[in-house]
């Protein structure tokens, strides 16, 4: 399964925050090592790509009460404990409903939310959130 979601552009929506940053982690961490990735607010403009926390019916995103973080951790299989770890973090911050009772992500979620509000590229956001998003992951004991 994981051949065909490999070397692919993953399209998600502008201005990432904590769950579209959290889950192109994991998307280049554990699914597609050489990941790109795109921006829009329609996944009909880019039909090759991989849609992500988008709002449309393709690709990977919220699906019941998972944010898409969790959604791709369950449909590909992810097992390291850390990353369960980690979902549950990054549900709690990404839906505020203090599910799981995880904070630690809170913080990032608002450094993601000032850059946001800056002028940076969507890009760089992305990169910004995926290097916070790897440190937080590799303080999880």
């Amino acid at each position: 399964m994981r051949k065909q979601w490999q070397n692919r552009i993953w399209l998600t929506r502008p201005r990432p925050g904590i769950d579209r940053s959290a889950s192109a982690w994991l998307i280049r961490t554990y699914i597609d090592s050489k990941a790109r990735f795109a921006f829009a607010n329609d996944d009909s403009k880019r039909p090759s790509a991989v849609p992500f926390d988008m709002f449309g019916p393709r690709g990977f995103g919220h699906r019941g009460d998972d944010c898409t973080f969790e959604t791709l951790r369950k449909e590909f299989g992810i097992t390291d404990q850390r990353v369960r770890v980690f979902a549950e973090m990054i549900h709690d911050a990404d839906l505020r409903d203090e599910k799981f009772g995880r904070p630690e992500a809170l913080g990032i979620d608002a450094v993601l939310h000032g850059w946001q509000a800056t002028k940076i590229t969507d890009a760089e956001l992305l990169r910004r959130g995926m290097e916070l998003i790897a440190a937080l992951y590799t303080s999880i004991g």
